[in-house]
């Protein structure tokens, strides 16, 4: 399993970043990152400053928003629609993005549901749980 460090993801974004505004060939997986990145043009600052990006502190007590994490988070959810895994993500994601009237609000929707599941891996020591990921993402699409 491919398991990039945070400095991995920084310098990832923040190339992806440069590539893109530079006009040079994206990868596959670049070219995803940065319709993301263009979606959230309130991360062009730091996303074009390598070297503060590697740096910097996005401490929650702080009340720092990390721009990487979320960044991260949309291409998580990303490749879990275009593969469906957990089973049933994408009708969800349908769902919510009908709801919403918005694929992007969908996804924002999708990450709360997203962050509580790694939290509570993480908390219990446990994998994280699809199935209490899939019943949450439900149950925000049905409210």
């Amino acid at each position: 399993m491919f398991n990039p460090s945070q400095q991995d993801v920084r310098r990832f974004f923040c190339e992806t970043f440069r590539k893109f505004h530079a006009k040079e060939i994206l990868t596959p997986l670049e070219a995803i990152a940065s319709d993301w990145i263009n979606q959230h043009s309130e991360y062009n600052e730091v996303l074009s400053d390598l070297d503060t990006a590697l740096h910097a502190n996005y401490s929650i007590d702080q009340g720092n928003s990390n721009p990487f994490l979320h960044l991260s988070m949309h291409l998580s959810i990303a490749e879990q629609i275009a593969v469906d895994q957990p089973r049933g993500v994408r009708q969800t994601f349908d769902v919510l993005s009908t709801k919403l009237n918005s694929q992007h609000e969908a996804h924002h929707e999708m990450m709360e549901c997203l962050g509580t599941m790694i939290w509570n891996s993480q908390r219990n020591g446990l994998p994280p749980d699809g199935e209490a990921y899939i019943e949450a993402l439900r149950k925000r699409a049905s409210s």
